[in-house]
């Protein structure tokens, strides 16, 4: 791949990475065979500093400019959340029901009445039953926390062109 800056990131559609660019998939690399690139790096992602350091992990990532709260290396997020009551908004439950006597001994296209050997009523409701009737919901159970996505692979030039700074 023609004219890059070592270290620079590309987004690349092949199943494998070109010669002179590895995946940024977070593997150790050894500093004495890569001393340019971990003069740009360091152990920024990883790596022990002296015999090693990581390339940058965006397997299951998205890249952010740093800035504004973000540094180099940070790491943030996951993949699946589990809401609590505090993280919803206010809201009811309340399921609707009549104060008349029922009329139909279905619950389909029924609501909640009074009893008379027919426990729904087959008209619109004009009353809410009790608050602590309705159950809560979503048993605690994590839910997916992914935006729309494409999976490509991300890859890092290991040699080229020193960049000098502007």
């Amino acid at each position: 791949m023609s004219d890059s800056y070592v270290g620079e990131i590309r987004m690349f559609t092949g199943n494998y990475a070109p010669a002179g660019w590895a995946f940024c998939n977070g593997q150790l690399l050894s500093i004495s065979e890569n001393e340019v690139l971990y003069s740009l790096i360091g152990t920024t992602y990883g790596g022990d500093g002296r015999t090693t350091f990581a390339l940058p992990n965006l397997q299951g990532r998205i890249p952010i400019h740093q800035g504004n709260s973000y540094i180099l290396g940070q790491q943030s997020g996951t993949e699946t959340v589990t809401l609590t009551v505090n993280q919803l908004p206010q809201h009811t439950h309340l399921p609707a029901a009549d104060t008349a006597a029922g009329d139909n001994p279905s619950p389909e296209q029924h609501f909640f009445a009074s009893y008379s050997g027919k426990p729904y009523f087959s008209t619109a409701p004009n009353s809410t039953m009790n608050t602590s009737t309705a159950s809560h919901v979503g048993g605690n159970q994590p839910h997916n926390n992914f935006m729309p996505y494409l999976t490509v692979n991300f890859i890092i030039s290991l040699y080229g062109i020193y960049p000098s700074q502007g």
